[in-house]
């Protein structure tokens, strides 16, 4: 209750000023002042301005994250409200991402992300290569809280979309480069043309190269070094004024180094004795890992979009894609030469999906509705090595998911001011899941090149299926004050389907062959949109509380000499927050954009199994559990200051900051939990006259914070085998880059 009555009064703050600003507009209209760009946004899966959608949306704009210097989607983290978007513990290009609390963070093959991610509608279902470089990219949008009804599965929490560029205007040639810290050196090559007055061409090269932060001492490896190189393609048929065809492929590839992470705690031995080699380091980026350093990513797709403007009021869109992808990998748990907790790995997965849209835009009825599929396989294997009792415990297995949706969303102008909104989605999920895990006598098992191993006992060897349903209500209510100020309520329902544990132990868990069940939230909003003082400010602001339903948690817990993973439907929990953002255009070469927000998270029923009694029982941890990767306020501020130098061009310089207070890393606190911290960047860039050429200086992580941003916990009280391995992964130190840029 006390969460709630201080997101009314943030709240309730933000909004007693907006009336009073609504009636002041004419108090300044005269004033000689810049004004705030209208932004035109697809959350609801058809164009409408920021200000006029009933939904809590961010857009970021391309022209934003280039003259900021932003290097990825994680950099969202960093100018959105109660969003965590990171590189994932163990990985260089794998995604995590939660919204208000409620996401995903085990990237496992069968596990499902609570926060869609798609690329130009095209719903990717794997977190690999999912840390998308930003190039050829016209915005992105985070939509926050549960977008079910038009978005579907698996955006409990929410959607980001990166939407790519299109393909218009005259022939261009662009050529970007990138020299900075750590021997940072990156390429971008684009061109795009009409060859016709009914076909247009596409094609971007990227290549994202930096040496590591920090070395591995072992092998003297690069730690935390970028290798990445990507490719898009994209064919536009406009073979009438009615008809219009998209054809868009990408690859992505990366052979960054594999990041170990950073040792916490002295190793120790089943003795509780120093492990040699096994010492703290200095330096956060550094590792003394011994158990590889191949690392190798690569996803591709292909997706076609044809759309046939029936009407000026209908349209008709058919969007079919395929995606696959590739893992080789390794992480080193003990961050030692020797193989205390090693984890080699491989993923595979593959997804094809078809949506039919029906879009309407009537004079006082719009709407979308249509059918999805999906059909979709990821598999993997990994070994847990335990060297110092010489034993490996391998896992394998596979899921495959068949998905049929239908949706729909309509808006009627009840008056001209008054909108209601009604939505659903129908949801059938199949899915099959085939696990296997086995004890072997010896470093790693025949799955990862060990023949010699001696099999022992076999811990789980079997497939199951299992189908879930559900349907997914939204309705809203929005309400137009005035031109510029438009206000709304929602309730919506968010959906994530059940499934069964990859990592199952039937000896030690019995009931994981019959899988988890699936979790829903109920989310209830209020929001106020609008542009003030003859558009020279523009506000946006949310106020939530969600209900979470049979949430599903994962939980890995050191057995004896094994760990025991548990993915549970736990029970239940509420969150409640606000949030506003805005941008000011304080003077005519001044503005500033702001974002901050609040969410209060609670469990108020955490059953689980305590596998640490004897004999093990279920208990309510609820009074000592906590939401992972939720701070409980997050910020942004940042000025834009632009001058016009005439001939010689002009230039615009932009300092900003970030905040993120305490949060844990997981349900159960821990020392890897992360204190609250800020981040300070700064840009500087120069365009020519002719907006043919570009040089900026970027500046990131000014102050040089040391931040986690994930981990692995296993300490010596936990497991005496496993080298009392507690590893923390770590933002990016304190980097400058150049950019130089030509478009011709």
């Amino acid at each position: 209750m006390k969460a709630i009555v201080k997101a009314a009064l943030l709240a309730g703050a933000a909004w007693s000023v907006i009336p009073s600003l609504a009636f002041a507009q004419t108090a300044v209209a005269d004033a000689e002042q810049g004004v705030v760009e209208e932004l035109v946004v697809t959350a609801r899966r058809r164009e409408e301005t920021l200000k006029d959608v009933p939904v809590a949306v961010t857009a970021v704009t391309a022209e934003r994250l280039e003259a900021t210097g932003a290097t990825d989607i994680t950099t969202l983290q960093q100018q959105t409200p109660n969003l965590t978007v990171q590189i994932a513990r163990g990985s260089n290009s794998t995604l995590i991402s939660f919204i208000r609390g409620v996401g995903q963070q085990d990237p496992l093959w069968g596990f499902d992300p609570g926060v869609g991610l798609y690329i130009d509608d095209v719903y990717v279902a794997r977190p690999q290569a999912a840390v998308l470089d930003i190039f050829d990219i016209e915005r992105m949008e985070v939509l926050r809280g549960p977008q079910g009804t038009l978005y579907g599965r698996n955006t409990i929490g929410g959607a980001i979309k990166y939407v790519t560029a299109k393909i218009e205007g005259d022939p261009e040639f662009r050529l970007r480069g990138n020299l900075g810290s750590y021997g940072q050196r990156d390429l971008i090559a684009s061109a795009k043309a009409r060859v016709t007055d009914s076909l247009g061409l596409g094609l971007t090269w990227a290549t994202f190269n930096r040496d590591g932060f920090g070395s591995n001492l072992t092998t003297g490896a690069e730690h935390y070094n970028k290798d990445v190189a990507a490719v898009r393609g994209t064919l536009e048929w406009t073979p009438a004024e009615q008809f219009f065809v998209r054809l868009s492929g990408d690859v992505v590839t990366d052979r960054s180094a594999p990041r170990h992470g950073h040792r916490e705690v002295p190793a120790l031995n089943l003795l509780g004795q120093p492990v040699l080699g096994g010492e703290v380091l200095p330096s956060v980026y550094d590792t003394r890992a011994g158990a590889g350093d191949y690392n190798f990513v690569e996803t591709r797709g292909v997706s076609l979009l044809a759309q046939w403007d029936v009407s000026e009021a209908l349209t008709l869109k058919s969007i079919s894609a395929y995606r696959s992808g590739e893992t080789e990998t390794i992480i080193d748990f003990d961050n030692t030469a020797q193989p205390l907790l090693d984890i080699p790995g491989r993923y595979n997965d593959h997804q094809f999906t078809q949506e039919l849209q029906l879009v309407y835009d009537g004079e006082r009825v719009q709407g979308v509705g249509g059918i999805y599929y999906l059909n979709a396989t990821a598999a993997g294997a990994f070994d847990t090595v335990v060297g110092q009792i010489n034993t490996t415990t391998a896992t394998a297995g596979h899921v495959d998911t068949e998905s049929w949706s239908a949706f729909a969303d309509v808006s009627f102008d009840v008056t001209e001011q008054l909108t209601v909104s009604l939505g659903g989605r129908y949801t059938r999920d199949e899915k099959t899941g085939r696990v296997y895990r086995q004890n072997f006598t010896g470093l790693r098992s025949p799955l990862f090149g060990n023949n010699s191993a001696v099999a022992g006992l076999l811990r789980s060897n079997f497939t199951a299926t299992d189908t879930y349903e559900k349907f997914t209500p939204r309705v809203s209510v929005r309400y137009e004050f005035t031109p510029d100020l438009t206000g709304y309520v929602s309730y919506s329902q968010g959906f994530k389907s059940g499934g069964f544990d990859m990592r199952g132990d039937v000896i030690l868990t019995p009931s994981t062959v019959q899988g988890y069940q699936p979790e829903t939230v109920d989310s209830y909003e209020a929001g106020l949109k609008g542009y003030f003082f003859d558009r020279r400010l523009t506000l946006n602001s949310a106020v939530f509380y969600a209900k979470y339903q049979d949430q599903q948690i994962t939980l890995q817990t050191p057995v004896g000499t094994g760990i025991a993973s548990q993915v549970l439907n736990v029970g239940q929990s509420h969150m409640s927050g606000a949030e506003l953002e805005g941008v000011a255009a304080l003077t005519e070469n001044l503005s500033a954009n702001f974002a901050i927000g609040y969410v209060k998270a609670e469990f108020d029923e955490y059953r689980a199994l305590d596998l640490t009694a004897t004999p093990p029982v279920v208990r309510d941890f609820a009074n000592s559990r906590v939401f992972q990767n939720t701070p409980e306020w997050t910020g942004a501020f940042s000025l834009t200051y632009n001058r016009d130098l005439g001939d010689a061009g002009s230039f615009s310089f932009i300092p900003s900051a970030s905040y993120r207070s305490a949060f844990s890393m997981f349900e159960i606190p821990s020392r890897l939990d992360q204190g609250s911290y800020w981040l300070l960047d700064a840009s500087l860039v120069w365009t020519s006259a002719n907006d043919h050429f570009k040089v900026g200086l970027h500046g990131r992580n000014l102050a040089d914070e040391r931040y986690r941003v994930g981990g692995y916990n296993f300490p010596q009280t936990a497991g005496v085998f496993f080298g009392n391995s507690v590893t923390a992964y770590y933002g990016p130190p304190r980097t400058v880059t150049l950019s130089l840029e030509a478009k011709f």
